[in-house]
């Protein structure tokens, strides 16, 4: 969204198409005060919710000449019918969606995992966290990762993620164990082991908190072979 100026109240009409996929509204001459180029990124893993609940509402850009050449791209790729448009927009804008993000850093940004990401102690301990989800993690064992204290690291992972340390460890996990619950439909005791727990029981305990279901239940509504 780009604006020279404010819209001037009680100035709203139906949009008017002015071109593929171009609509107008307000008066209908005269250069445009605000220009608004909307779209919307799906997630194809049904637990988004760990990846969204992590990323900013909001994503306030300035003079980032690299976004603004990306949004010019895809506003001259909308408005023409070329082959393969479709699949061009898609990549365009999902490298939009990473720059935007990319652009944003320092304490102004609001927790979550790109302000974790973006501290170069703590994505230390998120990079072994992701890559090893099965170790014995501990607020200690991952301070080290750091290169922290554990009382440092723990009151600083939670400022900047959002979650103790801990509590993302587990969303983690259980994002992994949904996963392969739905890829391959049960093996309750093979995916507590893929995911961190010695035993099915302590592991159905845990993920049934967590999601509100037992891994079987959830592996017979979700299973992608249903």
């Amino acid at each position: 969204m780009s604006s020279l100026m404010p819209p001037i109240e009680g100035s709203e009409t139906m949009p008017v198409e002015v071109g593929p996929g171009e609509f107008r509204v307000g008066r209908q001459d005269g250069p445009a005060d605000v220009r608004m180029l909307v779209g919307y990124c799906t997630f194809g893993s049904p637990d988004a919710g760990l990846l969204v609940s992590l990323l900013p509402s909001l994503v306030h850009v300035r003079g980032e000449t690299k976004l603004a050449s990306l949004m010019y791209l895809v506003g001259e790729e909308a408005r023409q019918r070329r082959p393969a448009r479709d699949l061009i927009l898609e990549r365009l804008l999902e490298v939009m969606l990473i720059e935007a993000l990319r652009s944003m850093g320092g304490p102004a940004l609001s927790p979550g995992l790109l302000r974790g990401l973006g501290d170069e102690r703590l994505s230390v301990a998120l990079r072994r966290m992701h890559e090893m989800p099965t170790a014995a993690w501990t607020v200690a064992g991952l301070a080290q990762e750091a290169g922290l204290s554990r009382s440092v690291f723990f009151e600083r992972f939670r400022r900047a993620v959002g979650v103790a340390p801990m509590e993302y460890l587990l969303g983690w996990r259980m994002a992994l164990a949904k996963d392969l619950l739905r890829r391959e439909g049960g093996g309750i005791a093979e995916v507590a082991v893929r995911v961190g727990y010695g035993s099915a029981s302590t592991f159905s305990v845990a993920f049934s908190r967590h999601v509100g279901l037992p891994p079987a239940a959830y592996a017979r509504e979700h299973s992608q072979s249903a």
